[in-house]
């Protein structure tokens, strides 16, 4: 519970077919496969906090939020180890074919849905249905880091030149994402890293 009395609500669904999603709010992707600077990974859950917060300010809290959806018979790559046979009867899974002990592909797409919600904006309960859809999809953010040789030759200097503008673009997109501001100049005049929430 956040300090206006909303709450946040994680749901999970295994479901035969396809992702979940709801039916009488609306369902919206998370951003993802944004560049964002190195120095996020020394705090990435105040990261993410920051950056969800933001989105349901964005959908005026009004919108339930897609984090993963995935069809669970095969990855590539994979976020973490699938569910085994039995991990998946235990949450429910009945439909296992008999085969699926011996590493037999699971017909199993998983879902999470994030919402942050309160009475004012949430008013009917969250009603879910499960769709056809198959498609994979996971909040990610990638980091890249830079390359610190020491060389001078025109290919180098392009690299420099090419970074500091990487630097600048990946700062406006971790603004963009939180809602914050980044101070763009102390990032062209300062090359090593620095955490993140110092930049605004």
């Amino acid at each position: 519970v956040n300090a206006r009395g909303a709450q946040d609500l994680f749901v999970y669904a295994l479901t035969r077919t396809g992702r979940v999603e709801s039916t009488n709010y609306r369902t919206v992707k998370l951003p993802s496969d944004v560049d964002l600077p190195v120095s996020v990974r020394d705090d990435f859950p105040r990261f993410y906090k920051a950056m969800f917060a933001e989105q349901v300010r964005k959908e005026k809290m009004r919108a339930v939020f897609l984090e993963y959806a995935w069809d669970m018979a095969w990855c590539d790559p994979c976020a973490a180890d699938p569910l085994s046979p039995d991990e998946l009867r235990k949450l429910g899974v009945f439909w296992l074919a008999p085969g699926a002990d011996r590493g037999g592909a699971a017909d199993v797409f998983v879902t999470r849905l994030h919402v942050r919600y309160d009475g004012e904006h949430f008013p009917d309960d969250l009603v879910f249905q499960e769709t056809g859809d198959r498609s994979n999809f996971q909040t990610r953010y990638v980091l890249r880091h830079a390359w610190t040789g020491k060389s001078d030759c025109p290919e180098a200097r392009e690299y420099r030149r090419q970074l500091a503008e990487r630097r600048r673009k990946e700062a406006r997109n971790l603004a963009e994402l939180t809602g914050t501001r980044v101070n763009l100049a102390g990032l062209e005049a300062e090359p090593r890293e620095r955490p993140w929430w110092e930049l605004w």
